[in-house]
């Protein structure tokens, strides 16, 4: 009997295994996205509220069955907790079962598992913080080449996207080749900052991981949602902005808007037109480094069959066919 013919009747349980892995290390993913950006320990001191600082018993930090028990809120000062933790914590357990129902049981499913961890946490830490952070692409550079010597070593065994190191070498110099030349040339002919040096290193690093169709891939599919994304905030904000104040005003026309915040907190036209222009770009990376991950090559094998379709085979006057591709 084959290894999956033999683990089969364990499916079930390895899938319950993955998503309670995943829930735990989402937890864990949750402190390093509040403790990077502040330059703090992700070991010590002990999980506590931001508020009261009181610390977090073992009981209060299960992954989301305490946040649903405690009601979102802390339990010595009644301070919401951020959806952002079941958040995490959901999200990387249904990644880590996704992994495994993609790749099976093989040498690259917990690879691939820790490579959605770094997306996860990257793209809330982005979100928040507008930052990427350096604790996950300055390793993740060099763990992706040292996987694609592994993947040399084991060949398609291991289950691995990647199985060339100059694949991985490709990948990672032409990630963070087409980022730092797009940054440069935006700075040069905009006179304005262009791609964060942060997006820099994490395509960079996903390309380490995927190969160098998985750059391309990645960016094509960050730019195109982020694309999407950014027309509709950008469509939304003006919308916003052209709607009738209380007195009869729209928001351009009111005299009190300037270029910082009005008393009662809310932002101006040229807040709201700045912050419908400019976002943080690695969320989308991330998203597409994903998406490529899981079905990547499909996508772009099918792409390839629909623009160059087999040829048809050529009929004979007898009868009989030419080979396809004579």
């Amino acid at each position: 009997m084959t290894l999956p013919e033999v683990l089969q009747p364990l499916h079930g349980l390895f899938m319950i295994s993955a998503f309670m892995i995943g829930i735990a290390v989402g937890s864990f993913s949750n402190v390093c996205i509040s403790r990077w950006p502040a330059g703090e320990s992700v070991i010590s001191p002990r999980s506590r509220c931001p508020k009261c600082f009181n610390s977090i018993a073992w009981y209060d930090n299960i992954p989301l069955i305490s946040w649903l028990l405690l009601g979102a809120r802390c339990r010595h000062c009644g301070t919401a907790i951020s959806m952002q933790y079941p958040l995490v914590e959901a999200l990387t357990g249904l990644f880590y079962v996704a992994v495994y129902w993609r790749f099976g049981f093989v040498f690259a499913t917990p690879v691939y598992m820790l490579f959605c961890t770094a997306m996860i946490i990257i793209t809330f830490q982005d979100l928040a913080d507008w930052t990427i952070p350096n604790e996950i692409t300055f390793p993740g550079i060099p763990l992706g080449l040292v996987l694609a010597l592994v993947g040399m070593a084991w060949g398609e065994v291991s289950g691995l996207r990647v199985t060339d190191i100059f694949d991985a070498l490709i990948g990672m110099v032409l990630g963070g080749g087409i980022l730092f030349a797009l940054d440069r040339i935006t700075v040069f002919i905009l006179k304005k900052p262009g791609m964060g040096f942060g997006d820099v290193k994490l395509l960079a690093m996903v390309g380490a991981f995927l190969g160098w169709r998985g750059t391309l891939g990645t960016l094509v599919i960050a730019s195109m949602v982020g694309s999407v994304v950014g027309i509709a905030m950008i469509l939304y904000f003006r919308h916003v902005a052209s709607e009738p104040s209380d007195d009869g005003e729209t928001t351009a026309d009111a005299p009190e808007a300037t270029s910082s915040q009005t008393s009662n907190g809310s932002a101006s036209e040229d807040e709201i037109t700045l912050e419908g222009h400019y976002l943080p770009f690695g969320p989308y990376l991330a998203l597409g480094a994903i998406i490529y991950l899981f079905i990547g090559p499909e996508i772009v094998e099918t792409y390839f069959s629909i623009i160059v379709p087999e040829p048809e085979p050529i009929m004979l006057y007898d009868g009989m066919h030419l080979p396809s591709g004579f």
